[in-house]
């Protein structure tokens, strides 16, 4: 297990990478798929923390 910490622009930065990351790719790798949607839901998102 690693821990890195980001400030909310760095979060927002990798959120948006990983995002089009996943639009990248088609129906035909689904475990990356699985894999790219389940990183993005263990990371926060910056703009509802702020609110």
């Amino acid at each position: 297990m690693y821990t890195i910490e980001l400030d909310d622009e760095e979060l927002r930065l990798l959120r948006s990478a990983v995002g089009s990351y996943l639009q990248a790719f088609g129906h035909d790798e689904a475990d990356v798929l699985r894999a790219a949607k389940s990183l993005l839901a263990k990371m926060p998102d910056p703009m509802s923390a702020a609110s």
